[in-house]
């Protein structure tokens, strides 16, 4: 049975009756808001995007308008369908995969938190796409699409991030695939089970003693860190990746909701949600948090570390989520697996300091990004490991995407452009 197409909330707009406008006369804020049915903060908002034009009262305060443009935009706004409202409509995709509520989270239903606990990346996955547990389960890159992948990939230059990396390993799996347009259920959870082994195996191993079988976290370990790891360690690993195998719509799954909605296949909706990850306010988040915990280390105190970010207009990388009012339930998940692990104690207290100092003027919590960054730089790893970690980790979220929106009509995350450059019809620019 289908989801629902797109829901767009927006804010009902009440019928006006169109009253003719005096010669000459102008209306003031609250008169237009009355005329368009929305509030006076949106009439600003209509000035901002040049849909109103106003003009300053002679005495400098609050604004007129000319009730004739008003008439015409609230004429124009009953015209538009449902969805394209120029007051700011809300994207609202109906989904079976994760609800976020009271600073818990839930794939299909069940704790997220508990199911990453207790069962492996793969399992998780499986029960993310299927929402059947297949205990046991292993992912296996088929060698052809592990040889095309690499050699790609090793011939980027030497300085190229993570997400690039990943993002070619995709395209040239993608090539090795005479099936990759085959948009079965059945066919893409045979590319989702080789994509990523493929996507870890893609990556230059940082050990000599690496091996591309047995569980995807040991794998992606290998690949990451050149240090032996403890079986504590692997497990924090495994868990970080069921846990941050899907979020609900963030702005990457979005993207690749919207290449399969015009039925892109897998692996090109794969790469259209690595190049939003790339964003440092998305998947390299943790890179930011890593150098910062480094620099706390460095200099013994969170302090002036903070003190330097504020000072520079940036936000405090790993505080905060605009979802969870309190703690991100993943921060809370990987901080406790983090504890048993005796060489993730001076970053652990570097993490409780920043979130110490920072709560002093601030009461922002610990994300998962501040979590990554501990397991990271704890282990030996590069700033940008967490980069990768993410990437990985949601690759399989977005398979779950895919397959929910190949059961949607078309081309239904298409939404209304609202212009409002120069009314046509205008000149020929001159040469």
């Amino acid at each position: 049975m289908k989801l629902a197409d797109t829901v767009i909330t927006v804010t009902p707009m009440r019928e006006q009756e169109e009253a003719p406008a005096q010669e000459g006369r102008r209306i003031s804020t609250r008169e237009a808001a009355e005329l368009l049915g929305v509030k006076p903060e949106t009439v600003y908002a209509y000035v901002s995007r040049g849909r109103l034009s106003s003009r300053s009262n002679p005495g400098g305060r609050g604004s007129t308008f000319d009730p004739k443009e008003v008439e015409a935009l609230a004429r124009r706004n009953r015209r538009e369908p449902a969805g394209s409202s120029p007051a700011g409509g809300t994207l609202s995709v109906r989904t079976r995969i994760t609800l976020i509520d009271r600073d818990r989270y839930y794939f299909r239903g069940v704790d997220a938190t508990e199911l990453a606990a207790r069962h492996s990346y793969e399992e998780v996955a499986e029960w993310l796409w299927t929402g059947v547990l297949r205990p046991g389960a292993t992912f296996t890159a088929p060698e052809a699409s592990v040889a095309v992948a690499r050699r790609a990939v090793d011939s980027l230059p030497e300085h190229t991030g993570p997400t690039d990396r990943l993002r070619v390993a995709a395209v040239a799996a993608a090539t090795a695939d005479p099936l990759r347009f085959d948009l079965s259920e059945e066919a893409v959870l045979g590319t989702a089970r080789t994509l990523i082994p493929t996507l870890v195996a893609a990556l230059p191993p940082q050990r000599h003693d690496h091996r591309d079988d047995g569980p995807l976290a040991h794998r992606l370990w290998a690949r990451l860190s050149g240090r032996e790891a403890s079986t504590a360690a692997l497990h924090a690993l495994d868990t970080a990746l069921g846990l941050l195998v899907d979020h609900d719509l963030a702005a990457s799954t979005l993207a690749v909701r919207v290449a399969a909605s015009a039925r892109a296949h897998a692996y090109a909706a794969v790469s259209a949600g690595l190049g939003v990850l790339e964003g440092p306010l998305h998947g390299a988040a943790s890179g930011l948090a890593h150098r910062m915990l480094l620099d706390v280390l460095d200099r013994g105190t969170a302090a002036p570390v903070i003190s330097d970010e504020l000072r520079a207009g940036r936000r405090v990388p790993g505080l905060g989520h605009r979802l969870y009012p309190g703690e991100d339930p993943r921060a809370r998940a990987l901080f406790a697996l983090l504890e048993e692990i005796p060489d993730a104690a001076p970053a652990l207290a570097a993490a409780r300091d920043v979130v110490a100092t920072t709560a002093r003027h601030v009461p922002l919590h610990a994300n998962v990004d501040l979590a990554l960054a501990v397991l990271t730089a704890s282990s030996g790893m590069h700033a940008s490991a967490g980069e990768t970690i993410f990437a990985v980790a949601r690759t399989a979220g977005w398979i779950a995407h895919i397959l929910e929106e190949y059961g949607e009509a078309p081309l239904r995350m298409r939404p209304s452009g609202h212009y409002v450059g120069e009314r046509p019809p205008q000149p020929l620019p001159e040469q």
